[in-house]
């Protein structure tokens, strides 16, 4: 397991962007993990209620959610990914971002960028921008200096990520569906840090 890394605040005074150590997602039985599975799978619920094409479909449960965020939680108690998460002042987390680091051995330079999610009321506020400059700093951290992802074709995350110094490499037409079975496109996009 690697050693955790300290969260690094970046306070707005309307969010703390922290890591989620390896300790803390260790802990699958107590009460701090419950807490944030919880409210990590109610900002996936939204996101995909509001037609985000994230890999889920409409029909995605709260207990789905919360699985699929214990499997995250466990890949980051095994140091293969980094989990952040965005919290208001009472605590409430409104989004989220991970920094996949598990690559094979001829890309230990590289990471994937994946579920960069934030909850529909706390848009356009520039938590997404926060949670990617937050992202590029872990990043720089393990190591990594080429950053990969993928996102919807047109989307207000496209225009994010071309604004946060992004280039797109290419789309491929009808590469995944939104939540409701329409197909969609998706942008592939890399970063050099």
């Amino acid at each position: 397991m690697t050693a955790p890394t300290p969260p690094r605040p970046t306070d707005d005074s309307r969010h703390t962007v922290h890591r989620i150590t390896a300790q803390a997602a260790a802990a699958d039985d107590g009460p701090l993990a419950h807490s944030l599975a919880s409210g990590l799978s109610e900002v996936l619920c939204d996101c995909v209620a509001g037609g985000a094409s994230v890999g889920f479909m409409a029909d995605l449960t709260a207990a789905q959610a919360q699985a699929f965020w214990q499997g995250v939680l466990q890949g980051v108690a095994r140091g293969e990914r980094v989990l952040l998460v965005a919290q208001n002042a009472e605590g409430r987390i409104d989004g989220t971002v991970q920094l996949v680091l598990a690559q094979p051995p001829n890309q230990p330079h590289r990471a994937d960028v994946a579920k960069m999610l934030v909850h529909r009321r706390a848009r356009r506020a520039g938590l997404g921008q926060r949670l990617l400059d937050a992202l590029d700093g872990q990043a720089r951290a393990a190591g990594k200096t080429v950053l990969v992802l993928d996102t919807v074709t047109g989307g207000d995350a496209e225009r994010l990520y071309q604004r946060a110094g992004w280039t797109p490499a290419g789309v491929v037409p009808r590469y995944a569906l939104f939540p409701d079975g329409t197909f969609c496109g998706t942008t592939f996009f890399y970063k050099h840090l």
